[in-house]
This record gives C-alpha cells, sequence and structure tokens, in this order.
C-alpha cells in the first residue's frame, strides 16, 4: 500500500487498530481526516499518517522533553 493510497472505513480502524465504528464517529465529528463520498467515507493513507503522527506528538511531547532532560543529566 503507497502512502497515496485511499483507503475505507474498515481499512483505516483496522491500519489503526480501532473498531471501525470509532473511525465512523471520528469521521462525523471531524475529528479525523476523511472525505465523504455520496455515503461513504475515504480516508488518504498519508494524511492519516500525518494525522496520526501529530496526535501522538502532541500526546507524548512532555514526555519525551522530561526524559531528554534526564539523559542530559546522566551525560
Amino acid at each position: 500500500m503507497s502512502d497515496n493510497d485511499i483507503m475505507t472505513l474498515e481499512e483505516v480502524a483496522a491500519y489503526l487498530k480501532v473498531k471501525p465504528q470509532t473511525i465512523y464517529t471520528w469521521a462525523q465529528e471531524k475529528r479525523i481526516p476523511a472525505a465523504k463520498l455520496g455515503k461513504e467515507w475515504r480516508f488518504k493513507r498519508s494524511i492519516i499518517d500525518a494525522w496520526f503522527n501529530q496526535h501522538i506528538d502532541e500526546k507524548f511531547s512532555k514526555i519525551v522533553q522530561a526524559n531528554s532532560g534526564t539523559e542530559d543529566q546522566n551525560k
């Protein structure tokens, strides 16, 4: 699968290891980048990857900063 691949809701759910209903809810609430084509949701893998990385970076940035400060003290 390439970065430009278009994914279905079920494929995104499997990729992120969550239930399809979770992805559906997030798409409806605009919490995940998605396009609705008719009645179907579609997702671009490269955008999902960027979205996921942004959320991981935001969630764990304090932990990473705290750990890097500890590492500097240990040198």
